[in-house]
């Protein structure tokens, strides 16, 4: 009886000691269980303002400080990988990058198959042309029979590209895989146009000292930034939106603005 008892009452022990119940920690939630260590951020590393390497080749941004306060509040490391940007939707479906926060437009296609953030600012895009050369563009329609550049993958490149008379138009078209190449073949003359993201182009200008005129010439529709992720990623989506929005209400997000663009630029909700 003796020996029957003492193995009923280990059997109770364990049973108790593997339900927790004897324990002072409380269960894990499936939150906790399920927390990022590390967030991978894909981005054009030669995208001034938004992500750019300096010259001790760090990356840094606004984009970056902003990716950065965030994972900060979210209690996660943060790296940042250069990707090729014409291939940034196979980048994040691969899993080889967690997010894309890059300016980067949120369009309808791009919706199909990324999953985005509520848009945190307007951007359109303007024609750049070499300082005194604006050949009297007034409008989009104006750059028929000139040599018109943007960056290879860009929403400018999507709009050109989808608007057939619009590209038929021009003398030639080219692409660019970054906006510091075009930018030097619109200093050299072998660019008539440049057609590029309004901020992105004028953060080049100032660094230019006078070398290039930014055109009051919208080409296309305004267009707004979002943080993308993959299509099923939406527990991280929400949370780095929870913790965006929390920015944008305690100041921070502005603040970063300012130290960029010297004004408050993130959308208010």
């Amino acid at each position: 009886m003796k020996k029957i008892f003492m193995a009923a009452l280990l059997l109770v022990t364990m049973v108790f000691a593997g339900c927790g119940g004897g324990g002072n920690e409380p269960a894990k939630s499936d939150g906790d269980a399920k927390k990022m260590d590390k967030i991978v951020i894909g981005l054009d590393d030669e995208y001034a303002p938004m992500g750019f390497k300096d010259e001790q080749n760090k990356i840094i941004g606004f984009d970056v400080d902003l990716a950065k306060e965030a994972a900060k509040r979210l209690g996660s490391e943060v790296e940042f990988k250069a990707i090729d940007w014409n291939s940034k939707e196979a980048e994040l479906k691969s899993g080889r990058i967690d997010i894309i926060w890059n300016g980067l437009d949120i369009t309808p296609e791009r919706q199909q198959n990324m999953l985005f953030s509520d848009p945190y600012m307007d951007n359109r895009q303007i024609v750049f042309v070499k300082k005194g050369n604006d050949q009297d563009i007034k409008s989009e329609s104006d750059l028929a029979g000139k040599v018109v550049g943007t960056q290879a993958g860009s929403t400018a490149e999507s709009y050109i590209a989808g608007n057939e008379e619009l590209k038929n138009s021009f003398k030639e078209f080219k692409t660019y895989g970054d906006y510091v190449s075009a930018f030097m073949d619109l200093e050299n003359g072998r660019l008539d146009a440049l057609v590029c993201d309004e901020i992105v182009g004028r953060y080049a200008m100032s660094k230019q000292d006078g070398k290039f005129d930014a055109l009051d010439v919208a080409v296309g529709p305004i267009t707004q930034f979002g943080i993308a992720f993959r299509k099923e990623d939406t527990e991280l989506r929400d949370k780095v939106q929870k913790v965006f929005d929390e920015m944008v209400k305690d100041g921070a997000a502005g603040k970063i603005s300012e130290q960029w663009f010297q004004a408050d630029l993130v959308k208010k909700k």
